[in-house]
């Protein structure tokens, strides 16, 4: 387990203390590609839980333990294995008013939302910003791909922090007035190219949102978003950005 401080997130794991004591109370956990579980003050979220056919996942769907299951969008690779987890758990999927009415109909229980609009739920608020990208999931032994509306990011207010979870989208400009309304602690941006931003526009949109830290996801899970994440963020760090490479299974500490 790391630790977010301030200093260099990539120096070496912290020995085992009272989180409180450290003014700790957020623990966020990598998954791969765009899934983060994060426990903050008791309640348990994760976000985008693709783990079976994802190479880089270490973790079983059957293993994960949480409340509330939050989704960009609808592709498999973001839905993944969400409707197991919800029902495992009996949490309840936050997602975009189509992608939330389909994963109802499955038998999840759901809270819509829409872009712009948030909600306060027990553990802090949501809102739901725009993502350039596509939703829709692919049936493939009917050779049907069903509409689940609109993409979505996702600024997650915790406490006092503000996690901006980018989801899957090209650079769009107004990504400034999401940092200028939204003072963003940690933002989770795809880096992999091809189907999202690739390094170079992540970096525009990294100094756009102005967070305090940038974490790359949406790389290396296949071989056509393979990216090198070290070199972003020295790109980032040469910016005068704050960045780390969380590798799959990794913790780290807010």
């Amino acid at each position: 387990m790391s630790r977010f401080d301030g200093g260099d997130a990539n120096q070496g794991t912290l020995p085992p203390s009272d989180t409180k004591e450290r003014g700790i109370d957020m623990k966020i956990h990598y998954h791969g590609h765009s899934c983060f579980e994060i426990h903050h003050e008791g309640h348990r979220l994760i976000i985008d839980p693709f783990l079976r056919g994802n190479p880089m996942a270490k973790a079983d769907p059957k293993d994960i333990k949480v409340d509330y299951v939050l989704l960009t969008h609808g592709h498999g690779d973001h839905v993944g294995d969400a409707l197991e987890i919800a029902k495992n758990n009996d949490a309840t999927v936050i997602a975009p008013n189509e992608l939330a009415v389909w994963m109802g109909w499955q038998g999840a229980k759901i809270h819509p939302l829409h872009i712009g609009g948030s909600y306060a739920f027990p553990f802090g608020r949501v809102k739901l910003t725009q993502a350039f990208h596509g939703s829709g999931f692919t049936v493939d032994d009917r050779k049907e791909i069903i509409y689940l509306g609109m993409p979505a990011g996702i600024l997650l207010m915790l406490g006092d922090k503000t996690i901006y979870h980018a989801g899957d989208t090209g650079l769009f400009s107004d990504m400034k007035l999401i940092g200028e309304r939204h003072p963003v602690d940690i933002a989770m941006l795809p880096i992999g190219d091809n189907f999202t931003m690739g390094p170079e526009d992540a970096l525009t949109a990294a100094e756009w949102v102005k967070a305090k830290w940038v974490i790359p996801m949406h790389y290396n899970t296949f071989p056509l978003i393979e990216q090198d994440a070290h070199a972003f963020v020295r790109n980032l760090e040469a910016k005068g950005i704050k960045g780390v490479v969380m590798e799959s299974g990794e913790t780290r500490e807010w």
